[in-house]
C-alpha cells in the first residue's frame, strides 16, 4: 500500500512537471506572437486576401481563355462584359484586362519579393557587421550608407537603362541597390544593443570567431525586427517598380506589370476608366494587405504586448 502511494505521488509529480513544461513551452515568444497575430482580424483577413491574390496571379492566367498578349480586334476598349469572357473589359488593343492584370501582378510580386530578399539580406549583413565591429569600421560603413542616400535612384535607373537596356533583372538590380540602406540602419541599431549581451561576451570568451558570432548569435536575435521590416519593405518595392514602369524605366511591352497597366490606363481614363481602375485597385489592395500584415506582426512580436 505504501509503495503504491509513493508511485501515485511520483506519477502526480511527473504529471505536474509535464504540465508546467507544456505551459512554459506554450508561452514561448513565437507561440505568443502567433496567438496574438491570429487574434488580429485585420492582419488575418489581409493575409488571406494576399494569398488569394498571389494564387490568382499564379494560376489565373492558365485558367482563363485569353492570352495576355492576344488582341481581339472586335472588342477594342470594351467595358467589362460576359461577351467573349472579358470580365474586366479590354484595353485599346483589344487585350483582355483581367489576364493582363494577373500577369502584371505576377511580375510585380516577383520583382517585389526578389528585390526585397536581396535588399534585406544585404542590409542584414551590412548593418550587423557595422554594429558588431564598431569603431572606424562602423563609421566608414555608415558613411557609405549616407552617400548612397544622397544619390537619386531615378538618375541611376536612367543610366542603367541607357547602358544595359530594359530587362527584368535590371529592375530588380536598381531597386535592390537603393532599398537596403534602411534595413542596414535598423539592424545596426539593434546590433549595438545586442553585442553587449552576456551570451555574446561568453562566445567571445570561448574564442568563437567574429563571423560565427554575427551569424549564429546576432542575426537570429534580429529575426523579429527583420520580419516586421520585410513586410514593410515589400509594398515599397512593389510601388517603386510600378513607378519605374509608369515612367517607362521598368517592365516594357509586350510584357506587363501593374505600373505598365496604370500608365496605359492613365492615358485613356476619361473615356475608358476601367483600364485604370482595375489594375490600380488590385495594386492598392495588395499594398494595404502588406501594410496590415506588417502592423499585425509588429504588434504580435512586440515584447511590451506580452
Amino acid at each position: 500500500m505504501l509503495t503504491r502511494k509513493k508511485d501515485d505521488g511520483l506519477m502526480s509529480t511527473l504529471a505536474d512537471a509535464v504540465s508546467v513544461a507544456d505551459m512554459v513551452a506554450g508561452r514561448s515568444l513565437w507561440s505568443d506572437a502567433r496567438r496574438r497575430f491570429m487574434r488580429n482580424k485585420a492582419a488575418l483577413i489581409s493575409l488571406c486576401l494576399l494569398m488569394l491574390i498571389a494564387l490568382a496571379c499564379i494560376v489565373g492566367p492558365w485558367l482563363l481563355p485569353h492570352a495576355f498578349d492576344s488582341a481581339d480586334w472586335d472588342a477594342m476598349s470594351q467595358p467589362p462584359t460576359w461577351k467573349n469572357f472579358h470580365l474586366w473589359g479590354t484595353d485599346e488593343a483589344g487585350r483582355d484586362l483581367l489576364v493582363r492584370s494577373l500577369i502584371g501582378g505576377r511580375i510585380s510580386l516577383t520583382v517585389g519579393l526578389l528585390a526585397t530578399l536581396a535588399s534585406v539580406s544585404l542590409g542584414i549583413v551590412w548593418g550587423a557587421t557595422a554594429g558588431f565591429l564598431g569603431g572606424k569600421v562602423d563609421a566608414l560603413m555608415m558613411r557609405i550608407v549616407d552617400m548612397m542616400y544622397a544619390i537619386p535612384y531615378l538618375l541611376i535607373a536612367i543610366l542603367l537603362v541607357t547602358i544595359l537596356g530594359r530587362e527584368f533583372y535590371l529592375v530588380v538590380l536598381v531597386i535592390t541597390v537603393f532599398s537596403w540602406m534602411d534595413m542596414a540602419r535598423v539592424v545596426r541599431g539593434q546590433t549595438l544593443s545586442l553585442r553587449s549581451m552576456e551570451y555574446v561576451e561568453a562566445a567571445r570568451a570561448m574564442g568563437v570567431s567574429t563571423t560565427r558570432i554575427i551569424f549564429a548569435h546576432i542575426v537570429p536575435n534580429l529575426l523579429g525586427v527583420v520580419v516586421i521590416y520585410t513586410t514593410v519593405t515589400v509594398p515599397g518595392v512593389i510601388l517603386t517598380e510600378s513607378v519605374l514602369s509608369f515612367l517607362g524605366l521598368g517592365i516594357q511591352e509586350p510584357m506587363t506589370s501593374w505600373g505598365v497597366l496604370i500608365q496605359d490606363g492613365a492615358k485613356v481614363m476619361e473615356v475608358s476608366p476601367w483600364i485604370l481602375l482595375f489594375p490600380a485597385g488590385l495594386l492598392s489592395l495588395t499594398l494595404y494587405c502588406f501594410n496590415f500584415i506588417g502592423d499585425g506582426l509588429r504588434d504580435a512580436l512586440d515584447p511590451k504586448e506580452r
